[in-house]
């Protein structure tokens, strides 16, 4: 059974989380940091420049102050829609395949 989501057990589990993120080995993190592809960057730089409110850099200094809570949020909603992301990539990249390899069987 799921444990109630109080405010210790919240802050135990982002402890742990961040724990666990400070053990791995710099190559692994600078690994797993990598888009897997050009455009998978794009879309994530996007992403992050509307959750900031993007400004175009030629006319504007931005400068973001916030707390630890709210950066540790921020951090996790980019991390999520990385994943989400990457897990769209993959699939788009499997129909593509799917549909080359009927394109594939058609001709024969």
């Amino acid at each position: 059974m799921e444990p109630t989501m109080n405010p210790q057990n919240l802050q135990e589990r982002a402890d742990s989380l961040w724990n666990y993120l400070q053990s791995l080995d710099a190559e692994v993190v600078a690994r797993l940091s990598r888009p897997a592809s050009p455009e998978m960057a794009i879309v994530m730089e996007r992403h992050i420049g509307n959750l900031l409110g993007y400004l175009p850099p030629e006319g504007f200094e931005v400068s973001i102050t916030t707390n630890r809570e709210h950066l540790g949020r921020l951090l996790a909603s980019a991390m999520m829609s990385g994943y989400f992301l990457r897990g769209a990539e993959q699939r788009l990249e499997f129909e593509r395949s799917l549909q080359a390899a009927a394109q594939g069987e058609d001709s024969k």
